[in-house]
């Protein structure tokens, strides 16, 4: 038992003896001189490695634009999208008799259409010339945004019909077109949307507003600060015999520069949503 002791007692001091020994001074095998060596060593690398990091950062954001992004190959053709958008999937589906199924939709599309109200618009934006590209200077900051006023969508504007149509089972749908920076959309012409229904005999339409040339380019979201994207909106006559059917309902955009039959993107240059009226 006693040299066991023995044993633990000299390992023990073996232990504290590394971690400081007294008679040479040195803390973990290395006396307080060569531990400054070693933390300056580490500490210029160290700093050496975060100075070349952001010189390297500052090099990369000196060739990058505030305003405009440096590649934009990836997303040279708009998509479209539709209003009103209730949750995640892209269908319109009511009973036209029940104020209370169709309710979601009125809502989403008068708050959608808050910003365009004619007061904000005239107090924000200007006129603009129509049928006319609204090029800017560069050095113009913040750009100028063309109004898009309600009233433009008639019929589709919620001012007169506050259900938009849905209480007569007539539907309005807004179309719009992503926002390209530097994007000059129909090629020195309007874009036209037309709708129609899959599979199914031609149904009629109505197309009130324009993706006049006036509201391109867009500058971005910093630069162009007001800027009102253009709608278009599509009011789907349904008649007796288009009600309980199960419709696909797909809208395209034409222009000499814009494509929509990607095969591959189906949100490119159109879109397509379920739409289901029953009475």
């Amino acid at each position: 038992m006693a040299d066991k002791d023995e044993k633990k007692e000299q390992s023990k001091g073996g232990w504290l003896h590394f971690i400081y020994n007294p008679g040479t001074g040195q803390f973990m095998g290395r006396t307080a001189s060569s531990w400054a060596l070693i933390l300056l060593f580490y500490l210029v690398f160290y700093g050496f490695l975060a100075g070349l990091f952001s010189f390297t950062m500052w090099v990369m954001l000196q060739t990058l634009d505030d305003y405009t992004p440096k590649y934009r190959d990836r997303v040279a053709n708009p998509g479209l999208m539709i209003r009103p958008k209730v949750g995640s999937a892209l269908e319109i589906v009511f009973n036209k008799s029940d104020a209370q199924s169709y309710e979601k939709y009125v809502i989403a599309l008068d708050n959608f259409l808050k910003p365009y109200e004619d007061l904000q618009q005239a107090q924000k934006n200007v006129l603009c010339q129509r049928g006319k590209y609204f090029n800017q200077s560069d050095k113009k900051f913040p750009k100028e945004a063309c109004q898009f006023n309600r009233t433009m969508l008639r019929n589709c504007s919620g001012l007169n019909d506050t259900s938009f149509g849905y209480s007569e089972g007539k539907p309005c749908v807004l179309v719009k077109m992503n926002r390209i920076i530097g994007l000059e959309a129909g090629g020195g012409k309007n874009p036209v949307v037309n709708c129609s229904a899959k599979n199914e005999p031609q149904l009629a339409m109505q197309y009130f507003g324009s993706f006049d040339l006036m509201y391109y380019p867009y500058y971005g979201r910093i630069t162009h600060v007001n800027y009102t994207q253009p709608l278009v909106a599509v009011k789907i006559m349904l008649g007796a015999n288009d009600t309980n059917k199960d419709l696909m309902i797909e809208c395209k955009i034409s222009g000499s520069n814009l494509k929509n039959d990607d095969v591959r993107d189906r949100f490119l240059g159109r879109v397509s949503f379920r739409l289901e009226v029953t009475e």
